[in-house]
């Protein structure tokens, strides 16, 4: 089956492109188009008032919708920012910066948090525990017998490793050691609409981020996360939206916070990308259109994209470079490993000339997947990749 015709206005605007960066900037469905202008609407229609639309009907429909997708318990326990770094910071700004904060986390963690947690590494009494990714093979048992010195405050992993495409160990192996006392965040943005997530063991205990930039298809902009049920924590860094529902009462004394999610929200922001998130999700309940599925058509995709590299044996841009063999652990990227940099961006450059777009990191170049591509589209490899 094919999906493409759900993305016709992106496409007429790349009719020659191979897009394989979906992990770095997916196309948009065309019902993202009619959801920008509904906000346009929604705006005219309520002007000052058009909070009450947002935060009455449009943001508790996606947050049902997102808590089914993740099969979450608690669609309440969704909060929505334009940015995940903005969500993450008002998790660390709930801890005293005067008392000292210990975090376990990994070498391959989103480019926000390694600079985020490099400045926070500025303090006195601040301590990151690091684990390396690599080997992968031995991950597992190394991050776990990392959790087990426990001691943390916190604990920041991701679900799918966005320099690598590998998932993590699942929760169930190593969560069950960590404290109670310790804040555990996963930054499910490479997984969440990629490879299918069930979070009901989990809702009570875990923060989960993720954002619409990528798998979800709806742009940048709207970010949410996942709150622990009966989470307590007060953000310093906070807003009027983290306590919406008491707006007009009297604000002296203690800052008082929402009891649900919305405790880590922010201030004003634009929610037309929450609209365009609101449509995907909508589209995929309509047409019955599962993680599970779109997971299982793109792990085709990529068997399909191997099997066309072993036809044409490129000295560089094959099985043997692929970072990680195994694809039954994997999101929905796939990562060559090159000696050098340069080579990387020689080739990078040599496909996108072809009207095949990746993108790279270093000595590792990056090959994305999504349901607006067919098997038949890999043989354009055969051209890009001829050393004539």
């Amino acid at each position: 089956m094919s999906y493409k015709s759900h993305y016709q206005q992106f496409m007429a605007q790349h009719p020659d492109t191979l897009h394989c960066a979906p992990h770095s900037h997916h196309y948009w469905p065309d019902c993202t188009r009619d959801a920008q202008l509904a906000y346009w609407s929604d705006s005219a229609k309520g002007v000052d008032h058009k909070w009450d639309i947002i935060f009455g009907e449009r943001v508790p429909d996606v947050q049902r919708r997102l808590a089914e997708l993740l099969n979450h318990p608690h669609p309440q326990q969704f909060v929505f920012a334009s940015n995940t770094h903005e969500l993450l910071y008002r998790v660390f700004s709930s801890f005293d910066p005067a008392k000292p904060l210990r975090v376990l986390s990994t070498d391959s963690e989103f480019h926000s948090f390694s600079r985020q947690i490099r400045r926070l590494q500025e303090r006195a009494k601040f301590e990151l525990v690091t684990v390396a990714t690599e080997p992968f093979e031995t991950f597992p048992q190394r991050w776990l017998a990392a959790v087990k010195q426990g001691g943390y405050d916190l604990i920041f992993t991701s679900q799918v490793f966005y320099n690598s495409g590998v998932a993590a160990p699942e929760l169930s192996t190593w969560l069950p050691e960590v404290s109670e006392q310790t804040q555990v965040i996963v930054d499910g943005y490479h997984g969440c609409g990629a490879l299918p997530t069930d979070l009901q063991a989990y809702a009570d205990r875990i923060f989960y981020l993720a954002g619409g930039y990528k798998y979800l298809q709806a742009g940048e902009g709207c970010c949410f996360m996942a709150v622990p049920k009966q989470c307590q924590l007060r953000p310093e860094y906070t807003g009027w939206f983290a306590d919406f529902a008491n707006l007009a009462k009297p604000q002296q004394g203690e800052v008082a916070y929402a009891g649900d999610g919305m405790r880590f929200a922010g201030a004003t922001m634009d929610f037309t990308a929450l609209y365009r998130l609101q449509s995907v999700l909508a589209w995929w309940q309509r047409d019955g259109l599962s993680v599970a599925t779109m997971h299982a058509y793109v792990q085709q995709l990529q068997q399909a994209f191997l099997a066309t590299l072993d036809e044409l044996q490129h000295p560089l841009v094959n099985r043997d470079h692929l970072l990680v063999p195994d694809l039954a652990n994997h999101g929905h990227f796939l990562t060559f490993k090159l000696d050098t940099a340069e080579q990387v961006a020689e080739l990078a450059q040599q496909l996108a000339e072809q009207g095949i777009h990746t993108d790279y990191r270093g000595n590792r170049l990056r090959f994305g997947f999504a349901i607006y591509h067919d098997v038949e589209d890999y043989q354009r490899l055969k051209k890009a990749l001829s050393p004539n």
